[in-house]
């Protein structure tokens, strides 16, 4: 699989777990003390969220984004919803990347 896609699918993956965990293992926990559910998503959103920081990296050396895009994807791993943003418009492959155009004559 390549390393792009990976990350495509890790990004996807890592945010439905914050959201799984903030939505419903935390009420479940806190509302109905079922603590099961923390101790269940916890470790799966862990194991997620390490991989979409290293994949991010890895991921942003191949796409060529610079240190101010990097640093923003790995932000975008703390927010609830940003891995979706940055999964669907930062993490294409270089041939769905449309190419420049250049400037018209005056």
């Amino acid at each position: 699989m390549d390393i792009v896609r990976a990350f495509r699918v890790v990004s996807i993956a890592e945010a439905t777990s914050f959201l799984v965990l903030l939505l419903i293992a935390m009420p479940l926990k806190y509302g109905a003390d079922l603590p099961v559910a923390v101790q269940v998503m916890g470790p799966i959103h862990g194991i997620l969220f390490l991989a979409y920081v290293g994949l991010a990296y890895v991921t942003g050396e191949k796409l060529g984004w610079g240190l101010k895009r990097t640093v923003l994807a790995l932000i975008a791993a703390v927010l609830p919803v940003a891995p979706f943003f940055v999964e669907r418009h930062w993490a294409k492959p270089a041939a769905a990347r449309p190419e420049p155009q250049p400037a018209g004559r005056a």
